[in-house]
C-alpha cells in the first residue's frame, strides 16, 4: 500500500496550450517518448509516416491534423507521475481548452519561434491568469527560420503582460541551429538531428571550453557571448514565487520536431511546477494531501471507443486516494454509489485501474448521471466544488433529422454531443425534439457535430444557419416568460437544464429588452 503523501508528492498534472500550429501535440509525443510511453513519436502531420500523433484519437483530428478535443495522457518519468493534458489548439474548441485548464495545475505554452504570440495564445493566456497557476514557456521550431529571441522575450512582456526569464538561450536557428546554453549549468547543449523519431544525442560542453568554437562556429560564438552578457546583466531576477502564481514565465528554446532542447525542459519544468495544489469549494480550500476522496467531472466523452458505443467522465482527483471499490457520493446527484470501470486513458489505450491520487485524472464509466462540474467526494463529507462556467455561443443554427425514422438516435446523439459540452442545445418552449437550436463558440464546431451524428449515430442532418449572434440565461426564476415584451426578432429557448434564455440577433436588442422588461436579469454566464 503505497504511502499517500509521497504519491501526491510525485504527481505533476498540466495542460499545453497554444495557438493551432505552434506544436503543441508534436511536444506531447515527444514527452511520452522520453517517458518511454511510447517508442516511436508519430509526425502529427503524417506526411513521411501514414502516423498520426498518439494524442489524436477522434477520426476527424487524423483527416485535419488538427486536435479538436482535449486529450489526457499519464506516463512515469524519473520518479515523477505525470498527467498531460492535450488541448485543442483550434480556437472554435477553446471551451473544452477552458474545461481542461480547471484541472491542471500548471501550463506550458508553446509559440512558434516565427510567429511569436498569436490570436489563440491571447485568449488561453487569460484563462491561465484567471486560475492563477504557473506558466512556462516553450519557444519552438528553432529548427526553422525565427525571431530575434530578444524580440519574442519583449513580445511576450508586451502582449500578454508577464515577466520571462530564459533558463536556455537558443545559439542560432534554422539550418545554423546548434542548440542551446543552459544559463544554470553555464553549459551549451549541442544536439544532433535524427529526424525527432528517437531520443536525440546532446554532448555538453562548458561555457569556456575550448572546442566551443569548433562546435559551433567563431560567429555563433561570438553572438553567445555578447547576449549572455546582455541576459545577465538585463533579464529578471528569477523568482520561484512570482512563478508559482503566473507573474514570471520560465522560457526554454527548443524544436519539437527534431527534439533538440525538449528533454531539458522537461527536467527543468518537472523540478519548478507544484505538486496538486488546493481546490476552492463550499466549504473553503479542499487540502489535496486530505485522506478524504475527493474529485469532479470536467469532461465528458462519448464514443470514444466505437466498438462499445460508451461514455467516459473524466475526473480530476482532488484530494486523497481513490479505491477502485470504493463507494463515492455524486453530490449532485445526491446518490451514493461505485465509480465504474475507472480506467486511465492514453489517447486511444486505457488500463483499468485499481488505485490513483489526487493531481490524478481518471476516466469512469457514465450511464449519463454526470455533468461537467459536478463533484464526487466519500459519502461522509457533504461539498461542491466551485461550479465550471458555461461559454455564451455566438454562432447559431437549426437542426433537424432528414429521416423522421431515426428521431430517436437524432435526439440521443444532440443530446449525448451537449452533456460533453461539445455544443449547447435549445428548444422552443412547448415544442419537441424534432428539431433543436444548437449554439457553438466557433463554426468548426458545427461541421464536427455533423461529421459525428453521421459517423457515430448513423444520422444525416439539414442545418439551417440562423441570424443570432448573442444569448442571455434569464436570471429571475419568479418571472412569467409570456408576459416579457420582446422585440420580433428576439427569440425564447430553455437549455437543457429548463432553464429559460433569449436568443438576439443584436445588442440593440438586449438593451431593448432590459428597458421594456423593469427588473429583468440578464446573464452572459450559465453555471
Amino acid at each position: 500500500m503505497a504511502d499517500i503523501k509521497t504519491e501526491i508528492e510525485r504527481r505533476r498534472t498540466f495542460a499545453i496550450i497554444s495557438h493551432p500550429d505552434a506544436g503543441k501535440t508534436t511536444l506531447t509525443e515527444k514527452f511520452l517518448l522520453y517517458g518511454g510511453a511510447i517508442a516511436l513519436a508519430g509526425s502529427v502531420k503524417g506526411k513521411k509516416t501514414a502516423k498520426h500523433a498518439v494524442s489524436d484519437w477522434m477520426e476527424i483530428e487524423k483527416q485535419r491534423g488538427i486536435s479538436v478535443t482535449s486529450s489526457v495522457m499519464q506516463f512515469n518519468y524519473e520518479g515523477y507521475c505525470i498527467n498531460i493534458l492535450d488541448t485543442p489548439g483550434h480556437q472554435d474548441f477553446s471551451e473544452d481548452t477552458y474545461r481542461t485548464l480547471m484541472a491542471a495545475d500548471s501550463a506550458v505554452m508553446v509559440i512558434d519561434a516565427s510567429k511569436g504570440v498569436e490570436n489563440q495564445t491571447r485568449k488561453l493566456f487569460k484563462v491561465c491568469l484567471l486560475r492563477d497557476i504557473p506558466i512556462f514557456t516553450f519557444i519552438n521550431k528553432m529548427d526553422r527560420e525565427a525571431r530575434d529571441p530578444f524580440d519574442l522575450m519583449e513580445e511576450i512582456e508586451n502582449e500578454l503582460g508577464i515577466k520571462t526569464y530564459p533558463i536556455n538561450w537558443p545559439i542560432g536557428c534554422g539550418k545554423e541551429f546548434k542548440g542551446v546554453y543552459d544559463r544554470h549549468k553555464k553549459e551549451i547543449i549541442s544536439f544532433t538531428a535524427n529526424n525527432g523519431q528517437h531520443e536525440v544525442e546532446k554532448i555538453e560542453v562548458d561555457i569556456n571550453d575550448p572546442r566551443l568554437e569548433e562546435l559551433i562556429g567563431e560567429q555563433h560564438h561570438k553572438t553567445l557571448v555578447d547576449d549572455i552578457e546582455l541576459l545577465d546583466g538585463a533579464s529578471y531576477e528569477f523568482d520561484m514565487e512570482a512563478v508559482r502564481h503566473g507573474k514570471l514565465s520560465p522560457v526554454f528554446f527548443g524544436s519539437a520536431l527534431t527534439n533538440f532542447g525538449v528533454e531539458p525542459f522537461l527536467e527543468d519544468f518537472l523540478k519548478m511546477t507544484t505538486p496538486p495544489l488546493p481546490r476552492e469549494s463550499s466549504i473553503g480550500e479542499v487540502d489535496p494531501f486530505s485522506k478524504e476522496f475527493s474529485a469532479f467531472v470536467f469532461k465528458i466523452q462519448a464514443n470514444m471507443n466505437k466498438a462499445h458505443r460508451d461514455r467516459i467522465a473524466f475526473m480530476r482527483i482532488c484530494s486523497g486516494r481513490f479505491d477502485k471499490n470504493m463507494e463515492v457520493t455524486h453530490i449532485q446527484g445526491g446518490k451514493n454509489l461505485k465509480l465504474s470501470q475507472p480506467q486511465q486513458i492514453m489517447a486511444q489505450d486505457r488500463e483499468i485501474i485499481d488505485e490513483a491520487y489526487a493531481g490524478d485524472i481518471i476516466g469512469v464509466f457514465d450511464p449519463g448521471i454526470f455533468s461537467i462540474g459536478d463533484t464526487i467526494s466519500v459519502p461522509s463529507k457533504k461539498f461542491e466544488f466551485a461550479g465550471i462556467p458555461t461559454f455564451a455561443p455566438e454562432h447559431f443554427a437549426r437542426i433537424r433529422q432528414k429521416d423522421t425514422l431515426k428521431r430517436k438516435q437524432f435526439v440521443k446523439g444532440t443530446t449525448q454531443i451537449a452533456q460533453e459540452g461539445a455544443i449547447q442545445i435549445f428548444q422552443e418552449p412547448l415544442k419537441g425534439m424534432e428539431e433543436v437550436i444548437v449554439g457553438v463558440v466557433g463554426t468548426l464546431q458545427f461541421d464536427v457535430l455533423e461529421y459525428r451524428l453521421k459517423n457515430e449515430y448513423n444520422v444525416d442532418i439539414i442545418m439551417d444557419r440562423l441570424a443570432y449572434q448573442y444569448i442571455r440565461w434569464i436570471e429571475n426564476e419568479d418571472i412569467d416568460i409570456k408576459s416579457l415584451s420582446l422585440s420580433s426578432d428576439t427569440k425564447v429557448v430553455q437549455d437543457f437544464k429548463g432553464r429559460y434564455l433569449l436568443l438576439f440577433t443584436d445588442s440593440w436588442n438586449i438593451n431593448w429588452a432590459l428597458d421594456k422588461n423593469k427588473g429583468l436579469e440578464l446573464s452572459e454566464f450559465g453555471r
